[in-house]
């Protein structure tokens, strides 16, 4: 059995993001989703009862997220819901995307809800206990820090494989600069009219409750923690490491967040779609690895395998969304695509709204969607890259029905 996955329009959502220690790093990211998606999908006026699957992104542990997605779907109120969890560093967010189609397609599923989750702050310290160490002491990690900072097979940081494209491709901290500058304003662009862009898919202002979800802490009127970017500040800011061209200006940081998207078939989408006249298809996914130490040009080719999965060529894509936790990212995928480097990223993305990793390529495709959507229709091309040298990419088409 073979049939069309479809985005049903408007049935997706974002928490703000937050830097990580900020306004969410007391909440249980499990349970913060929980909540989250629970809320957002009465608003969508989607029923838990049509939800016949589930899978949720996570890749920072949580107390007791060995539960998983059934735990998630429990206290949303669908106990009768299962399904896997998955955790593919950065590229979670895609790949979630992509198992949820294969469910659909494959007549597995008629309606399925990814939830992707996590948070950065107070990341786990892991005890891996070694009865033949000596005396019996085991190994140990601080989840989030020491796998920023050590990749076990390129044996290099994250920061590393930025420097490294960036000396093949000759890239400046001018160059970066200039592309920060960029996307600070296009991200600005989505703040304009009271954040009228991030409306369309994120609640503001967003109620933040307490670690017991009981009463609330606050409120965001939008993302946290988000720094304000000048010519003049990027300048005045050294490269982290000696000898190279990466600044801290000129790259993400770690945030909290979590971000639902529905796919359903054809006519879920058009019972769920809060405008049933638009359909998002999904055409085409694209995986990648490249050499070692070299991670933020892998996007390139996980972005022509989507291409030729949807039978597309660049030239047929009308906006680009990336994940950039570096600034090189984009200026390599310019390169070497001959996409405009300027119209790449319009409304924002994650090296200015942050990385809390599982939901950030999600959020980066429901602003994809929603940029289409602007445009009338169109074709769009999400790619980022992920830990361990790989990447992933999507083609959506947005279109009348």
């Amino acid at each position: 059995m073979t049939r069309d996955a479809e985005i049903p329009y408007g049935a997706y959502w974002s928490s703000p993001f937050a830097r990580w220690q900020g306004s969410l790093s007391h909440l249980h990211s499990l349970k913060f989703a929980a909540h989250v998606g629970a809320r957002e999908l009465a608003r969508r006026n989607i029923s838990l009862a049509d939800v016949d699957h589930g899978i949720l992104g996570l890749t920072v542990p949580q107390q007791q997220s060995f539960y998983g997605l059934p735990w998630v779907t429990g206290m949303m109120g669908a106990d009768d819901v299962a399904g896997p969890t998955i955790s593919q560093a950065c590229a979670t967010g895609a790949r979630t995307l992509a198992a949820a189609c294969h469910e659909v397609r494959g007549g597995l599923s008629d309606s399925t809800l990814i939830m992707a989750t996590d948070r950065t702050s107070n990341g786990p310290h892991v005890y891996y206990p070694a009865p033949a160490g000596p005396g019996g002491t085991g190994a140990h990690e601080d989840v989030v820090m020491d796998n920023f900072n050590h990749d076990p097979h390129a044996c290099n940081a994250m920061i590393d494989t930025a420097e490294n494209v960036a000396a093949k491709y000759q890239i400046t901290t001018e160059e970066q600069n200039d592309v920060v500058l960029r996307r600070y304003s296009q991200y600005l662009d989505a703040l304009d009219n009271d954040h009228a862009f991030q409306k369309r898919y994120m609640t503001l202002p967003f109620v933040v409750p307490d670690s017991r979800f009981r009463k609330s802490t606050g409120t965001l009127d939008g993302d946290e923690g988000v720094v304000e970017v000048s010519a003049e500040g990027l300048a005045k800011l050294k490269p982290v490491k000696d000898g190279g061209s990466i600044t801290f200006g000129g790259q993400t940081h770690p945030a909290d967040g979590t971000v639902g998207l529905m796919v359903t078939t054809a006519d879920g989408a058009r019972r769920q779609a809060s405008d049933p006249g638009i359909q998002i298809r999904i055409r085409g996914f694209g995986q990648s690895r490249t050499e070692k130490g070299f991670m933020p040009q892998a996007p390139v080719e996980a972005a022509q395998r989507a291409l030729n999965d949807a039978d597309l060529g660049i030239g047929d894509i009308d906006a680009v969304k990336s994940h950039n936790p570096f600034a090189v990212n984009d200026i390599v995928f310019s390169r070497e695509t001959g996409f405009d480097l300027e119209n790449m990223n319009n409304f924002g993305c994650s090296l200015i709204w942050g990385h809390p990793q599982g939901p950030t390529g999600l959020r980066c495709i429901i602003e994809l969607i929603e940029e289409l959507a602007l445009r009338g229709g169109g074709r769009g091309l999400f790619q980022g890259c992920a830990a361990g040298d790989s990447a992933m990419a999507v083609v959506i088409e947005v279109g009348s029905r």
